[in-house]
């Protein structure tokens, strides 16, 4: 399944599309998509949709919100691809880098992005997004982390490099910025993406490509981070976890081609369709 909230921001209607791209209606069936729907409901969705028992609505011309409503948490996961620890100039990661991103930074895929006053440095990294459906908690190995994944999703963990890097050393400043972190279209579940680490991923900048990745080359693989983080904190349904962007992010491209206002970013990755956004100054 495909799930997305269309509408108004606060004011977003929970919904499920399906493999003929028709989009059905999840309100008779939850007040929203989050962490209690995600962890007890979606099997019902499941079964009410096969069933022909939702409402059709039509979404054209509509806002599609973030398909999470506000997470617990966004975790994230720095230089998890080698090409980009070294495009930076980063020593190659022996355990996962981890630092915390601000939930309200999330928005809708085709929202406006807000350059923060004061930046020179703000960047792109399209990211696929694990999106928890249940509890992990201390768990035994990375062979079960799977039955703790709702589904994935398309992230662009926007950074600004000045901020993140040169001021003290503090990650978060430079990825907690307001709209920061457009995530969607869809929640894809688990079961119809099937294995994470089979995903190309690819980003432009004003129709030029910038990045083409493939999950495949992930220093640490999707289950492995799930595991790794439940040992340090508490995963709740509904946390989003990032898990790293491949190379080409304008910090490593020539002449460091920084985001200004008027740059449109689209971003795609296999099976969880794509985003575009247009940036402005705050």
């Amino acid at each position: 399944m495909k799930l997305l909230r269309i509408g108004a921001p606060g004011e977003e209607i929970p919904a499920v599309r399906d493999a003929n791209g028709d989009t059905y209606s999840l309100a008779g069936l939850t007040r929203d998509i989050d962490g209690n729907f995600l962890a007890t409901g979606l099997d019902r969705a499941r079964a009410a949709l096969a069933a022909g028992e939702l409402h059709p609505i039509d979404p054209a011309g509509l806002r599609i919100g973030p398909p999470v409503a506000r997470p617990g948490k966004v975790v994230c996961v720095g230089l998890n691809y080698r090409d980009h620890a070294e495009e930076t100039g980063a020593a190659v990661p022996t355990r996962p880098v981890v630092f915390m991103k601000d939930p309200a930074t999330v928005v809708g895929p085709y929202d406006r992005v807000l350059i923060p006053r004061g930046s020179v440095k703000t960047d792109w990294e399209v990211e696929l997004a694990v999106v928890i459906g249940r509890q992990a908690r201390y768990l035994a190995d990375s062979g079960v982390a799977a039955e703790h994944i709702a589904g994935y999703a398309i992230s662009n963990d926007v950074s600004e490099r000045r901020f993140q890097l040169e001021y003290s050393g503090q990650w978060d400043l430079g990825k907690s910025c307001e709209t920061f972190n457009p995530l969607g279209p869809w929640l894809v579940t688990a079961d119809e993406v099937g294995d994470p680490q089979d995903l190309g991923l690819r980003l432009a900048v004003n129709g030029v490509p910038r990045q083409d990745g493939h999950t495949r080359n992930m220093i640490f693989d999707v289950h492995h981070l799930v595991w790794y983080l439940s040992q340090f904190m508490v995963l709740n349904p509904g946390d989003v976890i990032n898990t790293g962007t491949p190379a080409g992010v304008a910090l490593g491209l020539p002449g460091n081609p920084y985001l200004r206002e008027g740059d449109a970013v689209e971003l795609f990755i296999d099976g969880l369709g794509t985003q575009r956004q247009t940036f402005v100054n705050a």
